[in-house]
């Protein structure tokens, strides 16, 4: 049998003829074009680290879930027999699988361990999980809490209840998003905070058995429309807390509406910060939105620490009434070697 009548067999088999087999294998090309297009601008932005402008910071906080477009666009390729588009799939998916690996190094404190404490950070959600927080307090016994969103009845709720096991505090006093609260078991110095447009960010200074250690909650404008500069200057003042004294032990702990696959984060994290909850052995462990978390969402809740300091045991915790997960981990100052 010829070329030709093979051909025309074949067609004559799947009941197609060569115009609409054509046209399927466009529509697959095209498919699988736009896919890794819109793909390839979100995982360029991360190789070039920018966060350039809305809407790529919003869909770099969950670039790992690019994979699934990724690999829809690889399955149009195989289909169309585009085997060029079939090679530019395969790029972004190892670059995907590069970018999702943990950002920054970890090393063992060389000094001798001098301290231990507990840290909690929680976002409220305008005080709507102040309830589950207290409980959450008390059964976990954490040295020091970060809390964000903490408005007024959130503020006089903890005091009626906390202020005996921790009668140290730092806050932002005010309503909505702006009230943040630090409560300590230690000793606790004020220090200036950082300035923040709408979100309240306290800071101090701790006397940990004897050891000074700055303590600086975190809660950034998040990267909505029109306001990702806000975000990236909030993310750049957090990160002069750290550079400001870079021999200082340091925590900064809270909401910072950021992900390792953002930027302006990397940049805090190469300030010479790690992430607890990854020093503890869990990496990308979602935190928001808690209705569909663990299994799916982004983790912008960290507590981030200086190199003087090992992490163990990170905790993720569901409270009620709010849409982001609590964070507990326990923290080991060491003396600097």
């Amino acid at each position: 049998m010829d070329t030709a009548t093979a051909g025309t067999a074949e067609w004559a088999d799947t009941g197609e003829g060569p115009g609409r087999r054509s046209a399927k294998r466009r529509f697959g090309n095209w498919s699988a074009a736009l896919l890794f297009a819109g793909v390839s601008v979100i995982v360029g932005c991360r190789a070039v680290g920018t966060d350039a402008v809305t809407p790529v910071p919003q869909l770099l906080a969950f670039l790992p879930w690019l994979l699934l477009p990724t690999a829809l666009g690889l399955l149009f390729t195989v289909l169309a027999r585009w085997w060029t588009g079939a090679v530019w799939g395969v790029a972004l998916l190892g670059l995907l699988a590069w970018f999702i690996e943990p950002y920054g190094k970890t090393g063992v404190p060389v000094g001798p361990p001098v301290a231990e404490f507990r840290v909690m950070t929680s976002n409220v959600e305008f005080g709507r999980a102040t309830d589950g927080l207290v409980d959450a307090v008390r059964r976990l016994k954490p040295d020091v809490v970060f809390v964000q969103e903490c408005e007024y009845t959130c503020d006089a709720r903890l005091r009626r209840e906390l202020t005996s096991d921790y009668p140290h505090r730092r806050a932002v006093t005010g309503g909505g998003s702006e009230g943040s609260v630090i409560l300590s078991r230690f000793p606790l110095k004020g220090t200036d905070g950082v300035p923040g447009s709408s979100m309240g960010m306290p800071g101090a200074v701790a006397d940990v058995d004897g050891h000074a250690v700055r303590l600086q909650l975190a809660h950034p404008m998040p990267p909505i429309p029109g306001q990702v500069d806000v975000w990236e200057r909030e993310l750049g003042r957090l990160r002069d807390v750290v550079t400001a004294d870079p021999t200082a032990p340091v925590v900064l702990a809270g909401d910072f509406n950021a992900s390792q696959d953002h930027a302006a984060f990397r940049r805090l994290l190469d300030s010479g910060l790690g992430d607890a909850a990854r020093l503890g052995g869990a990496h990308r462990v979602p935190t928001w939105p808690a209705r569909t978390a663990p299994r799916f969402g982004v983790q912008i809740d960290h507590v981030l620490v200086s190199r003087q300091f090992a992490a163990d045991r990170p905790r993720f915790l569901d409270l009620p009434d709010t849409d982001h997960r609590t964070l507990v981990v326990d923290l080991v100052l060491h003396r600097d070697g």
